[in-house]
This record gives structure tokens, sequence and C-alpha cells, in this order.
């Protein structure tokens, strides 16, 4: 079943079921109430990335506090995405965009990698799940994914499931069609792993082509920025062996 795109949205971290009554945060009241001025009554839709999409009534218990009741479900909670977007962060505005798009493209967990050439040497996780709760929000997804804390290249790899295949951006690969690398991959879990801006070092790049379960892909004749890879590798990806098919 599609979204349905006209009715306001709201994510609410909070149980859902048939008859409930959920208190939204003092933030969420002050959004319905005075920003978006829905008045007692107005419905909307509501979602937590576990129970589906209720419709909800909202009421105004006190002067500054919402809260809904929820009327029906109107989606089920879909199977979570299996895709592990790995990635090398960026300073936080082209970061915000690129964990947007992450969830935007079907991404199930959300993995930051320090690898040498990275450019930011702290992530705020919280922040990054409040993106995906928005881009969630905003794009009609049901599924949140997972925001992990932060790991250092080599520690990712030494604790990685041999059996999902890992899919790098290699600027250095020797086409530049990924297309055809991808589909000879056979079905199974997946991840792909973004660099940051200026790239894998030279050691990073052999230590990951030395592994059984990695595979290098290009991104086409151009050289792209991180946040940009990012979408362009999760579209091939995704239309050649991913949900698109």
């Amino acid at each position: 079943m599609r979204a349905n795109y006209r009715m306001q949205r709201l994510f609410l971290d909070a149980p859902l079921t048939a008859g409930g009554t959920v208190a939204p945060d003092k933030a969420q009241s002050n959004y319905l109430l005075n920003v978006l001025r829905l008045a007692e009554g107005a419905e909307l839709l509501v979602f937590n990335g576990r129970d589906g999409e209720w419709r909800a009534v909202l009421r105004q218990p006190g002067k500054k506090q919402a809260a809904l009741e929820l009327a029906e479900q109107v989606r089920p909670q879909p199977a979570s995405s299996d895709l592990v977007y790995c990635f090398a962060p960026l300073k936080s505005g082209r970061l915000d965009y690129m964990v947007q798009k992450a969830v935007e493209m079907g991404a199930g967990a959300l993995q930051p990698v320090m690898t040498h050439h990275t450019q930011v040497p702290k992530i705020n996780v919280e922040r990054m799940a409040a993106n995906a709760a928005e881009a969630a929000e905003q794009c009609g997804i049901l599924s949140i994914p997972e925001s992990r804390e932060p790991l250092k290249f080599d520690r990712l790899l030494a604790g990685w499931d041999p059996d999902r295949r890992l899919i790098f951006c290699d600027e250095d690969a020797e086409t530049n069609n990924p297309l055809a690398i991808l589909q000879s991959l056979p079905k199974g879990p997946l991840a792909v792993l973004i660099g940051p801006e200026g790239g894998f070092s030279d050691a990073e790049r052999d230590q990951l082509r030395a592994l059984p379960f990695v595979t290098a892909i290009p991104l086409g004749p151009r050289i792209l920025r991180a946040d940009t890879a990012a979408v362009a590798a999760l579209a091939v990806i995704q239309a050649t062996i991913g949900d698109w098919g």
C-alpha cells in the first residue's frame, strides 16, 4: 500500500495500538498546535518504525499539550531493509544530507566508519538518528534504519560477517560501469562502503581488495563528492541486486 502524501505525518517514539492515545513530546505538541495550527479533531498519520502507520485524531487536553487518539492502522509494518550503509562521516550539513538520502534509498542500518582520510573525528549519533526519522517522516517510509556507533576501519573489517557481501566504491577501478560487476553477484545480504573526501588510502584499498567477501565497483568516469557517491552507489545497487528488482 502506497503512502498517503496528502496528510501530515509524524514520527512518535511510543508504542502504537488500536484504541490507544499517545502524548507527543513538547516540541511535537508545539509543532502541531502552533506551527501547523491544527484544531481539535484534525487527522494525521503517525508511525514509530515498528507498528505500521496509523490514522490519529488530534485532541488538546491542555493549552500547550496535544494528544493523539489512534483510530485505525492504515499500513502494516513492512519487513525492514537488510542493506547496511557504511560511510566515512562528513561535516554536519553534508552528513545530514547523506543520511537523509540513504534512508530514502532504502538503507536498513547506518554505520559510520573512521578511515585514514576521514576529516570528522566525532559524529553525533543522536543527530544522525533524528535525521533518519525526519527523512522517513517526509517520504512515507515506515522503517527507521538503525543508527550505529562509529567503528574504526580495521575493526569494521575484523568483525565483518563474511556471508554479507561488502561493496566498496573504488575510484581506481579499471572500468567506469558498475552494472556488469553487480549483476554477476549472487543474491544475499549486502552492504555498501563509501569512503571519505580524498578516497581510501592505498593501504585501505589493498586491505579491502584482499578480502573474499569484498567487491569493488566504479561509479562512472567522473570524480564524485562523497555525498553524491552515496546516492549513486545506492541507486545502482538497489536497481541491479537490491529491492528495486
